[in-house]
């Protein structure tokens, strides 16, 4: 999964990457545009990046075709009973129920430190690497270059992640051409993006490193810490059930708003005449409304620890099955 929370929109008037794909694929990057000579330039004067290395690292790089169409093909645009069933399969469940029991221990210790319930944070685990065990076949240095030459709706956030993940990479000693994650520059067990694992990753086994490639205690502390900032509270609703209608145009036009679409509590209790638990500072609720395989849809009031999830990954239904997947995790 991708950690796009502040991707700018596209831009008016561009090219569709769907258009670029197949002509662009294999073709070397332009390291005498303006946007390249730039771009080294800065790693060199601000970074301190040697020319020569620079040079060696991107001089070999092509643009993926295959990139390109994923980024306009994401899995989860797709309904949410489709999206979310494979992820709560009984394997799934079953590898993380052993793994909150293998990491107790280490979770009680991050649920102190970071107040977020270990199911959520186990959950995200296994929805972004499997459990350590998928963390990307993509070699990420390729997919960030070619998002920052070949898509232009979001080449800029990606110059900004190639530095990151430069700078990651002299960190933590690695070759950067072989470094593995999502075709859209996540990596790690996490599947943090360069500027995420700058911004959140921590050292949790006292290494002096910030390991979410290879340290689990850093993966599940990192990813606690995540949610942390965005204001997750320990102990705080998640989510309430509002029932497979919408009984007012207020909450169906929040519904469609996305993330813009919220609503005080007392407002959406008297239109669906139900009853829901208060939110921390009275915050407003989000009308979430998920695609259900018999047609119709399931309508949540979305309180801020699910908001808070929603900036890892912007998607409603990505949100929500890690929520159904800690809801499993522990449950007897």
């Amino acid at each position: 999964m991708l950690l796009w929370s502040g991707v700018s929109p596209a831009a008016a008037g561009e090219l569709p990457a769907e258009v670029a794909a197949p002509a662009a694929d294999g073709r070397p990057l332009e390291l005498d545009s303006a946007a390249y000579r730039e771009l080294l330039r800065e790693l060199v004067d601000e970074h301190g990046f040697r020319q020569a290395q620079l040079e060696q690292w991107f001089g070999g790089v092509t643009i993926q075709g295959r990139v390109l169409e994923l980024m306009d093909a994401q899995w989860e645009a797709r309904p949410y009973h489709r999206y979310a069933a494979p992820l709560h399969a009984w394997w799934n469940v079953g590898n993380g129920r052993v793994l909150l029991k293998r990491h107790a221990g280490l979770l009680d210790r991050i649920e102190e430190e970071f107040g977020v319930e270990r199911e959520i944070v186990v959950a995200i685990w296994g929805l972004e690497s499997n459990y350590g065990g998928q963390s990307g076949s993509f070699r990420i240095f390729r997919t960030m270059n070619t998002i920052f030459a070949a898509y232009p709706r979001r080449s800029e956030f990606y110059r900004r992640q190639l530095i990151d993940f430069l700078l990651i990479c002299r960190e933590l000693e690695l070759d950067p051409r072989t470094v593995r994650g999502s075709y859209g520059g996540a990596f790690g067990q996490a599947q943090f993006i360069p500027s995420s694992y700058r911004a959140y990753a921590v050292d949790f086994d006292g290494s002096g490193r910030r390991d979410i490639i290879n340290s689990v205690p850093d993966v599940l502390a990192s990813i606690a810490n995540y949610l942390r900032h965005f204001g997750w509270r320990y102990g705080e609703p998640w989510y309430a059930e509002l029932g497979p209608q919408l009984h007012d145009p207020r909450l169906t036009e929040a519904a469609g708003a996305g993330r813009r679409g919220v609503l005080p509590r007392p407002v959406i209790e008297q239109a669906q005449g139900v009853e829901l638990p208060p939110s921390h500072d009275n915050r407003p609720l989000r009308i979430v409304a998920l695609e259900q395989a018999g047609g119709g849809h399931r309508y949540l009031a979305a309180y801020p620890n699910f908001q808070a999830i929603t900036h890892w990954n912007n998607s409603f239904r990505y949100a929500m099955a890690v929520i159904e997947l800690a809801e499993k995790l522990g449950a007897e």
